[in-house]
């Protein structure tokens, strides 16, 4: 359940980012950037902060 949530989450953030880089300014690129760096840092280290927010907030795995 935790990883469908992180996948829905980073998937809106990226698909909202990308659409503020059309309309606003494209720096917001650089948002993208970041959850996409963070998807590659968790794949390496096995670790998500996302994954804690969400076990905190009392999602079961």
């Amino acid at each position: 359940m935790i990883q469908r949530i992180i996948n829905g989450v980073a998937g809106t953030f990226i698909l909202i980012s990308l659409i503020l880089s059309i309309k606003v300014n494209v720096n917001w690129l650089w948002f993208t950037a970041f959850v996409g760096a963070n998807l590659l840092q968790s794949s390496f280290t096995k670790w998500c902060l996302m994954a804690d927010i969400l076990r905190k907030l009392g999602v079961k795995d």
